[in-house]
């Protein structure tokens, strides 16, 4: 804080000083350090070009980055997409690895009531039951 501070009165009290050497040179018609005051003055022409040419380069910036936001978006996208069907195609193959229904044979039934059931039902075959 105490920095900015200095920073600032310094800037301050520099601003007041060219303001008051440009009162004095008005009221005498006198220009201080010609030559200094030239070179300072080509330099701030060339630093004003360029301020002009990095604000036009600036503006660019904003919509070159949306361009690239989308495009990393979209192949973020796309990578996920790849991701969830190479995991898609990993859970099927363990579903079937683990299923029952892979080697599925058919076999009698353990239960005495099944076996009835099916005894009856091959003894009745084509007949309709009618209850009374």
């Amino acid at each position: 804080m105490i920095i900015a501070y200095t920073v600032f009165f310094i800037s301050l009290a520099g601003l007041v000083g060219f303001f008051g050497l440009k009162e004095w040179e008005s009221r005498s018609s006198r220009v201080s350090f010609p030559a200094l005051r030239q070179k300072l003055d080509e330099w701030a022409f060339f630093l004003q070009g360029v301020m002009v040419a990095l604000k036009a380069d600036a503006e660019k910036i904003p919509p070159e980055m949306l361009h690239l936001l989308r495009i990393l978006i979209h192949e973020i996208a796309l990578s996920l997409a790849s991701l969830l069907r190479f995991l898609s195609l990993q859970a099927h193959k363990l579903a079937e690895l683990v299923s029952h229904k892979r080697n599925f044979v058919r076999r009698a039934p353990r239960s005495e009531f099944l076996k009835k059931v099916i005894d009856h039902k091959n003894d009745n075959k084509g007949e309709v039951d009618t209850f009374e």
